[in-house]
Protein backbone atom coordinates (compact mmCIF):
# COMPACT_ATOMS: atom_id res chain seq x y z
CA UNK A 1 0.00 0.00 0.00
CA UNK A 2 1.37 3.33 -1.33
CA UNK A 3 2.70 5.14 2.26
CA UNK A 4 1.10 9.05 2.96
CA UNK A 5 3.11 11.47 1.31
CA UNK A 6 5.51 13.49 3.19
CA UNK A 7 3.64 17.04 1.86
CA UNK A 8 0.41 15.17 2.73
CA UNK A 9 1.60 14.34 6.17
CA UNK A 10 2.18 18.04 6.93
CA UNK A 11 -0.97 19.36 5.49
CA UNK A 12 -2.67 16.69 8.10
CA UNK A 13 -0.70 18.18 10.96
CA UNK A 14 -1.56 21.73 10.12
CA UNK A 15 -5.56 21.68 9.50
CA UNK A 16 -7.74 24.05 10.15
CA UNK A 17 -10.86 23.55 11.86
CA UNK A 18 -13.86 21.52 10.31
CA UNK A 19 -13.18 18.14 8.53
CA UNK A 20 -15.02 15.87 6.84
CA UNK A 21 -18.84 15.99 7.48
CA UNK A 22 -20.11 13.85 10.26
CA UNK A 23 -22.56 12.16 8.16
CA UNK A 24 -19.81 11.55 5.44
CA UNK A 25 -16.85 9.99 7.86
CA UNK A 26 -19.93 7.40 8.90
CA UNK A 27 -20.29 6.31 5.24
CA UNK A 28 -16.27 6.37 4.72
CA UNK A 29 -16.16 4.13 7.43
CA UNK A 30 -19.04 1.76 6.13
CA UNK A 31 -17.20 1.15 3.19
CA UNK A 32 -14.75 -1.78 4.41
CA UNK A 33 -15.21 -4.73 2.92
CA UNK A 34 -16.28 -8.13 4.96
CA UNK A 35 -13.12 -10.24 6.68
CA UNK A 36 -12.42 -13.25 4.93
CA UNK A 37 -14.80 -16.37 6.22
CA UNK A 38 -14.19 -18.91 8.29
CA UNK A 39 -15.74 -22.17 9.22
CA UNK A 40 -17.03 -22.36 12.98
CA UNK A 41 -18.74 -24.90 15.07
CA UNK A 42 -22.25 -23.83 15.74
CA UNK A 43 -21.61 -23.16 19.47
CA UNK A 44 -19.43 -20.36 17.83
CA UNK A 45 -21.66 -18.82 15.14
CA UNK A 46 -23.96 -17.56 17.07
CA UNK A 47 -24.04 -13.37 16.23
CA UNK A 48 -22.09 -13.98 13.50
CA UNK A 49 -23.51 -13.40 9.60
CA UNK A 50 -23.54 -16.04 7.05
CA UNK A 51 -20.86 -16.25 4.27
CA UNK A 52 -23.10 -18.61 2.47
CA UNK A 53 -26.75 -20.04 1.83
CA UNK A 54 -28.00 -21.96 4.26
CA UNK A 55 -28.87 -25.26 2.61
CA UNK A 56 -30.92 -27.89 4.02
CA UNK A 57 -28.52 -31.21 4.17
CA UNK A 58 -31.49 -33.44 4.34
CA UNK A 59 -35.42 -33.27 4.43
CA UNK A 60 -37.00 -31.66 7.27
CA UNK A 61 -38.48 -33.62 8.74
CA UNK A 62 -36.25 -37.03 7.40
CA UNK A 63 -39.38 -39.28 7.72
CA UNK A 64 -42.69 -39.27 8.60
CA UNK A 65 -43.49 -38.24 12.47
CA UNK A 66 -45.87 -38.14 14.88
CA UNK A 67 -46.66 -34.73 16.16
CA UNK A 68 -48.51 -35.72 19.19
CA UNK A 69 -47.98 -38.40 22.08
CA UNK A 70 -50.40 -40.99 21.81
CA UNK A 71 -51.26 -43.79 19.06
CA UNK A 72 -50.32 -44.60 15.35
CA UNK A 73 -53.35 -46.36 14.36
CA UNK A 74 -54.13 -48.01 10.75
CA UNK A 75 -57.73 -48.57 9.20
CA UNK A 76 -61.05 -48.19 11.65
CA UNK A 77 -61.35 -48.77 15.79
CA UNK A 78 -60.54 -50.70 17.45
CA UNK A 79 -57.34 -51.41 17.51
CA UNK A 80 -55.61 -53.91 19.12
CA UNK A 81 -52.18 -52.41 20.25
CA UNK A 82 -49.06 -54.21 18.76
CA UNK A 83 -45.88 -52.29 19.68
CA UNK A 84 -44.55 -49.32 21.65
CA UNK A 85 -42.49 -46.49 19.52
CA UNK A 86 -40.55 -44.05 21.38
CA UNK A 87 -39.06 -41.28 20.10
CA UNK A 88 -35.63 -42.87 18.17
CA UNK A 89 -37.72 -46.12 17.45
CA UNK A 90 -38.98 -47.29 14.15
CA UNK A 91 -41.82 -50.06 14.54
CA UNK A 92 -42.59 -52.75 12.13
CA UNK A 93 -45.72 -51.97 9.86
CA UNK A 94 -48.79 -51.90 10.85
CA UNK A 95 -51.62 -53.21 9.33
CA UNK A 96 -55.80 -52.86 9.35
CA UNK A 97 -56.63 -52.78 13.27
CA UNK A 98 -53.91 -52.07 14.74
CA UNK A 99 -51.94 -49.56 16.63
CA UNK A 100 -49.09 -48.94 18.14
CA UNK A 101 -47.94 -46.49 21.11
CA UNK A 102 -46.26 -43.20 19.80
CA UNK A 103 -44.24 -40.60 20.99
CA UNK A 104 -43.71 -36.84 19.59
CA UNK A 105 -41.07 -36.87 17.06
CA UNK A 106 -41.19 -40.50 16.71
CA UNK A 107 -41.18 -41.58 12.92
CA UNK A 108 -44.50 -43.21 12.05
CA UNK A 109 -45.33 -47.34 11.31
CA UNK A 110 -45.65 -47.94 7.27
CA UNK A 111 -49.51 -48.42 7.03
CA UNK A 112 -50.10 -45.89 9.79
CA UNK A 113 -53.38 -43.41 8.24
CA UNK A 114 -53.42 -40.96 11.59
CA UNK A 115 -52.41 -40.69 15.18
CA UNK A 116 -54.35 -39.97 17.82
CA UNK A 117 -54.08 -37.78 20.69
CA UNK A 118 -53.75 -39.75 23.75
CA UNK A 119 -56.10 -37.34 25.83
CA UNK A 120 -58.58 -38.25 22.71
CA UNK A 121 -58.00 -42.04 23.33
CA UNK A 122 -59.41 -44.25 25.73
CA UNK A 123 -57.81 -48.22 26.48
CA UNK A 124 -59.43 -51.01 27.65
CA UNK A 125 -56.89 -53.82 27.98
CA UNK A 126 -54.76 -54.59 24.63
CA UNK A 127 -57.06 -52.61 22.68
CA UNK A 128 -57.50 -48.56 21.78
CA UNK A 129 -60.69 -46.83 21.30
CA UNK A 130 -61.20 -43.18 20.23
CA UNK A 131 -62.66 -41.08 22.97
CA UNK A 132 -65.96 -40.38 20.37
CA UNK A 133 -67.15 -41.28 17.35
CA UNK A 134 -64.82 -39.62 14.98
CA UNK A 135 -62.74 -42.63 12.90
CA UNK A 136 -58.94 -41.51 12.46
CA UNK A 137 -57.69 -42.60 9.42
CA UNK A 138 -59.59 -42.94 6.31
CA UNK A 139 -56.53 -42.22 4.17
CA UNK A 140 -56.25 -38.19 6.13
CA UNK A 141 -52.70 -37.87 7.67
CA UNK A 142 -54.13 -36.68 10.69
CA UNK A 143 -50.94 -35.14 13.54
CA UNK A 144 -48.74 -36.61 11.03
CA UNK A 145 -45.38 -34.36 9.78
CA UNK A 146 -44.93 -35.61 6.15
CA UNK A 147 -41.53 -36.06 5.32
CA UNK A 148 -40.30 -32.59 3.99
CA UNK A 149 -42.96 -30.46 4.30
CA UNK A 150 -40.72 -27.76 5.96
CA UNK A 151 -37.90 -28.57 3.19
CA UNK A 152 -36.35 -30.59 0.70
CA UNK A 153 -32.82 -32.11 0.43
CA UNK A 154 -30.96 -28.75 -1.43
CA UNK A 155 -33.35 -26.40 -0.85
CA UNK A 156 -31.87 -22.94 0.51
CA UNK A 157 -32.96 -22.13 3.87
CA UNK A 158 -31.47 -19.05 4.76
CA UNK A 159 -29.97 -16.68 2.37
CA UNK A 160 -26.03 -15.45 2.66
CA UNK A 161 -25.79 -12.30 4.73
CA UNK A 162 -27.77 -13.02 7.61
CA UNK A 163 -27.01 -12.62 10.93
CA UNK A 164 -26.88 -16.78 13.00
CA UNK A 165 -29.48 -15.94 15.48
CA UNK A 166 -30.49 -18.77 18.10
CA UNK A 167 -33.07 -20.01 15.80
CA UNK A 168 -30.96 -19.77 12.84
CA UNK A 169 -28.38 -22.53 14.80
CA UNK A 170 -31.49 -24.50 15.39
CA UNK A 171 -32.39 -24.51 12.11
CA UNK A 172 -29.05 -25.33 10.77
CA UNK A 173 -28.44 -28.39 13.24
CA UNK A 174 -31.70 -29.43 12.19
CA UNK A 175 -30.65 -29.85 8.59
CA UNK A 176 -27.71 -31.42 9.34
CA UNK A 177 -25.31 -28.73 9.79
CA UNK A 178 -22.32 -28.80 12.79
CA UNK A 179 -20.47 -25.65 11.08
CA UNK A 180 -21.57 -22.86 9.73
CA UNK A 181 -19.08 -20.25 7.42
CA UNK A 182 -19.19 -16.74 8.48
CA UNK A 183 -17.75 -13.36 8.68
CA UNK A 184 -15.59 -13.49 11.79
CA UNK A 185 -15.39 -10.95 14.74
CA UNK A 186 -12.49 -9.02 14.06
CA UNK A 187 -9.72 -8.45 16.14
CA UNK A 188 -8.80 -5.23 17.72
CA UNK A 189 -5.52 -3.91 19.57
CA UNK A 190 -6.13 -0.73 21.73
CA UNK A 191 -2.87 1.46 21.74
CA UNK A 192 -3.06 3.92 24.83
CA UNK A 193 -0.98 6.90 24.43
CA UNK A 194 0.06 9.50 26.64
CA UNK A 195 2.81 9.94 28.75
CA UNK A 196 0.44 11.53 31.58
CA UNK A 197 -1.87 8.90 32.24
CA UNK A 198 -1.77 6.89 35.36
CA UNK A 199 -3.05 3.14 34.77
CA UNK A 200 -4.02 2.90 38.52
CA UNK A 201 -4.36 4.88 41.65
CA UNK A 202 -5.45 9.01 42.10
CA UNK A 203 -4.48 11.39 39.40
CA UNK A 204 -2.58 14.19 40.63
CA UNK A 205 -0.29 17.00 39.13
CA UNK A 206 0.50 16.58 35.39
CA UNK A 207 -1.00 13.37 35.58
CA UNK A 208 -4.02 12.09 35.03
CA UNK A 209 -6.09 8.78 35.49
CA UNK A 210 -6.99 6.40 31.98
CA UNK A 211 -10.39 6.85 31.92
CA UNK A 212 -10.39 4.82 28.27
CA UNK A 213 -8.54 2.05 28.70
CA UNK A 214 -10.75 0.28 30.84
CA UNK A 215 -13.61 1.11 28.88
CA UNK A 216 -12.87 0.23 25.38
CA UNK A 217 -12.77 -3.30 25.42
CA UNK A 218 -16.53 -2.87 26.81
CA UNK A 219 -16.91 -0.97 24.13
CA UNK A 220 -15.86 -3.61 21.54
CA UNK A 221 -17.50 -6.20 23.19
CA UNK A 222 -20.74 -4.16 22.51
CA UNK A 223 -20.03 -3.80 18.69
CA UNK A 224 -18.97 -7.45 18.24
CA UNK A 225 -15.50 -7.07 18.23
CA UNK A 226 -12.77 -9.43 19.39
CA UNK A 227 -10.33 -6.76 21.46
CA UNK A 228 -6.94 -8.60 22.21
CA UNK A 229 -5.93 -6.14 25.34
CA UNK A 230 -4.92 -3.08 26.07
CA UNK A 231 -1.20 -1.64 25.23
CA UNK A 232 0.17 1.67 27.15
CA UNK A 233 2.80 3.49 25.11
CA UNK A 234 5.23 6.07 25.52
CA UNK A 235 4.78 9.32 23.60
CA UNK A 236 7.26 8.63 21.13
CA UNK A 237 6.87 8.34 17.24
CA UNK A 238 9.24 5.28 17.28
CA UNK A 239 6.98 3.16 19.84
CA UNK A 240 4.21 4.02 18.04
CA UNK A 241 5.23 3.11 14.40
CA UNK A 242 6.94 0.40 15.83
CA UNK A 243 3.83 -1.23 17.36
CA UNK A 244 1.64 -0.27 14.68
CA UNK A 245 3.83 -2.24 12.29
CA UNK A 246 4.32 -5.35 14.16
CA UNK A 247 0.29 -5.65 15.26
CA UNK A 248 -1.31 -7.87 12.78
CA UNK A 249 -5.19 -7.05 14.39
CA UNK A 250 -7.99 -6.08 11.71
CA UNK A 251 -7.98 -2.78 13.53
CA UNK A 252 -5.46 -0.69 15.86
CA UNK A 253 -7.61 1.86 17.85
CA UNK A 254 -5.69 4.27 19.12
CA UNK A 255 -5.98 7.21 22.14
CA UNK A 256 -4.66 10.69 21.63
CA UNK A 257 -2.11 11.93 19.54
CA UNK A 258 -4.52 12.13 16.46
CA UNK A 259 -4.08 16.60 17.08
CA UNK A 260 -1.39 18.43 15.44
CA UNK A 261 0.96 19.18 18.81
CA UNK A 262 4.76 18.33 19.18
CA UNK A 263 3.78 15.16 20.63
CA UNK A 264 0.99 14.10 19.12
CA UNK A 265 2.43 11.16 16.75
CA UNK A 266 -0.60 9.50 14.98
CA UNK A 267 0.07 11.09 11.89
CA UNK A 268 3.78 10.36 11.72
CA UNK A 269 3.50 6.56 12.25
CA UNK A 270 1.29 6.39 10.09
CA UNK A 271 3.46 7.75 7.07
CA UNK A 272 6.24 5.40 8.82
CA UNK A 273 3.95 2.08 8.19
CA UNK A 274 2.70 3.00 4.61
CA UNK A 275 -0.67 3.76 6.17
CA UNK A 276 -3.39 6.12 3.85
CA UNK A 277 -5.46 8.84 5.44
CA UNK A 278 -9.39 8.33 4.82
CA UNK A 279 -10.66 10.47 6.77
CA UNK A 280 -8.51 12.97 8.80
CA UNK A 281 -11.06 15.47 11.21
CA UNK A 282 -14.49 15.10 11.35
CA UNK A 283 -16.50 18.44 11.14
CA UNK A 284 -18.41 17.59 14.84
CA UNK A 285 -18.39 18.71 18.34
CA UNK A 286 -16.92 16.77 20.39
CA UNK A 287 -14.21 14.26 18.62
CA UNK A 288 -13.41 16.74 16.08
CA UNK A 289 -9.57 15.76 15.76
CA UNK A 290 -10.73 11.37 15.42
CA UNK A 291 -9.03 9.95 12.04
CA UNK A 292 -9.70 6.80 10.23
CA UNK A 293 -7.04 5.37 7.96
CA UNK A 294 -6.41 1.85 6.11
CA UNK A 295 -3.23 -0.03 6.91
CA UNK A 296 -1.20 -2.33 4.60
CA UNK A 297 -2.38 -5.93 4.77
CA UNK A 298 -5.96 -5.24 4.90
CA UNK A 299 -5.63 -3.65 7.97
CA UNK A 300 -7.27 -0.48 9.67
CA UNK A 301 -6.63 2.23 12.00
CA UNK A 302 -8.84 4.27 14.06
CA UNK A 303 -7.86 7.04 16.05
CA UNK A 304 -9.68 8.53 18.35
CA UNK A 305 -9.07 11.74 20.56
CA UNK A 306 -7.99 11.71 24.28
CA UNK A 307 -10.67 13.76 25.58
CA UNK A 308 -13.05 10.80 26.93
CA UNK A 309 -16.66 12.28 25.90
CA UNK A 310 -14.65 12.87 22.78
CA UNK A 311 -13.19 9.65 22.02
CA UNK A 312 -16.15 8.14 22.19
CA UNK A 313 -18.53 10.18 19.63
CA UNK A 314 -15.09 9.25 17.45
CA UNK A 315 -15.71 5.72 18.38
CA UNK A 316 -19.67 5.63 17.41
CA UNK A 317 -18.90 8.13 14.21
CA UNK A 318 -15.79 5.74 12.92
CA UNK A 319 -15.13 2.62 14.35
CA UNK A 320 -19.19 1.24 14.87
CA UNK A 321 -19.52 1.94 11.30
CA UNK A 322 -16.01 0.37 10.08
CA UNK A 323 -16.41 -3.23 12.54
CA UNK A 324 -20.10 -3.51 11.21
CA UNK A 325 -18.79 -3.51 7.53
CA UNK A 326 -15.88 -5.79 8.34
CA UNK A 327 -18.61 -8.13 9.93
CA UNK A 328 -20.65 -7.90 6.91
CA UNK A 329 -23.39 -5.67 8.35
CA UNK A 330 -24.91 -3.07 7.17
CA UNK A 331 -24.37 0.17 8.82
CA UNK A 332 -26.76 1.26 12.26
CA UNK A 333 -29.56 3.00 11.12
CA UNK A 334 -29.80 6.45 12.94
CA UNK A 335 -33.07 6.83 15.30
CA UNK A 336 -35.14 9.61 15.73
CA UNK A 337 -35.58 11.69 18.95
CA UNK A 338 -37.60 14.46 20.23
CA UNK A 339 -35.99 17.50 21.92
CA UNK A 340 -36.47 18.25 25.26
CA UNK A 341 -35.42 22.05 25.16
CA UNK A 342 -33.20 24.54 22.69
CA UNK A 343 -29.77 23.64 21.20
CA UNK A 344 -29.04 26.75 18.80
CA UNK A 345 -26.42 25.95 16.07
CA UNK A 346 -22.71 27.51 17.11
CA UNK A 347 -20.11 29.12 14.18
CA UNK A 348 -17.74 26.68 13.30
CA UNK A 349 -19.13 23.73 15.10
CA UNK A 350 -20.40 21.41 12.46
CA UNK A 351 -22.47 18.57 13.50
CA UNK A 352 -23.06 18.27 17.67
CA UNK A 353 -23.19 14.46 18.92
CA UNK A 354 -25.08 15.65 22.95
CA UNK A 355 -25.61 12.79 25.21
CA UNK A 356 -29.14 12.66 26.17
CA UNK A 357 -31.13 10.78 28.20
CA UNK A 358 -34.64 9.47 25.87
CA UNK A 359 -37.75 9.17 27.72
CA UNK A 360 -40.92 6.41 27.50
CA UNK A 361 -42.68 9.71 25.43
CA UNK A 362 -39.64 10.12 23.06
CA UNK A 363 -38.21 13.50 24.60
CA UNK A 364 -34.51 13.49 24.85
CA UNK A 365 -33.61 15.62 27.50
CA UNK A 366 -30.18 16.60 27.77
CA UNK A 367 -27.28 15.56 29.75
CA UNK A 368 -25.49 17.71 32.59
CA UNK A 369 -22.02 17.43 32.57
CA UNK A 370 -20.93 17.19 28.81
CA UNK A 371 -17.87 18.09 28.04
CA UNK A 372 -15.51 16.39 26.02
CA UNK A 373 -13.17 15.46 28.75
CA UNK A 374 -15.98 14.49 31.40
CA UNK A 375 -17.95 11.11 31.00
CA UNK A 376 -21.10 11.39 33.67
CA UNK A 377 -23.35 12.98 31.29
CA UNK A 378 -22.52 9.48 29.32
CA UNK A 379 -23.04 7.52 31.80
CA UNK A 380 -27.15 8.60 32.16
CA UNK A 381 -27.08 8.83 28.92
CA UNK A 382 -29.61 6.47 26.90
CA UNK A 383 -27.76 7.72 22.75
CA UNK A 384 -26.68 11.12 21.17
CA UNK A 385 -28.87 13.39 19.95
CA UNK A 386 -27.48 14.40 16.35
CA UNK A 387 -27.87 18.04 16.23
CA UNK A 388 -26.97 19.46 12.78
CA UNK A 389 -24.85 22.73 12.03
CA UNK A 390 -28.00 24.96 11.77
CA UNK A 391 -28.43 24.26 15.39
CA UNK A 392 -32.61 22.83 16.50
CA UNK A 393 -35.28 24.04 18.86
CA UNK A 394 -37.28 22.25 21.75
CA UNK A 395 -39.59 19.58 20.28
CA UNK A 396 -37.67 19.26 17.12
CA UNK A 397 -37.16 15.99 16.10
CA UNK A 398 -33.30 14.98 15.53
CA UNK A 399 -31.44 12.01 14.36
CA UNK A 400 -30.43 9.88 17.27
CA UNK A 401 -27.90 7.40 17.66
CA UNK A 402 -28.72 4.89 20.89
CA UNK A 403 -25.70 3.74 22.52
CA UNK A 404 -24.70 -0.07 21.60
CA UNK A 405 -25.47 -1.67 25.15
CA UNK A 406 -29.15 -2.52 27.39
CA UNK A 407 -29.13 -0.74 30.79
Amino acid sequence: MTSVSTTATARARTRRPGGTPWPEARRVAALAAPLAPVRLPLADALGRVLAADLVARNHLPPSDNSAMDGWAVSGAPPWRIVSDNPAGRVSARLHLGQCARIATGAPVPYGTDAVLPVEDSVRESERVLPVDSRTPGSGVQSHIRARGEEARTGDVLLAAGAVVTPPVLGLAAAAGHDDLLVVRAGTVDVLVLGDELRDSGLAGPGRTRDALGPQLPGWLAALDASPRGVTRLPDTLEALSSTIGESDADVVVTTGGTSVGAHDHVHGALNQVGGRLLVDGVDVKPGHPMLLASLPSSRWLVGLPGNPLAACVALLTLLEPLLAALHGLPQRALGTVRLGEDSPGRAGDGHRLLPVRRGPDGIAELRPSCGSAMLRGLVGASGLAVVGPNGAAQRDDVAYLELPWRE
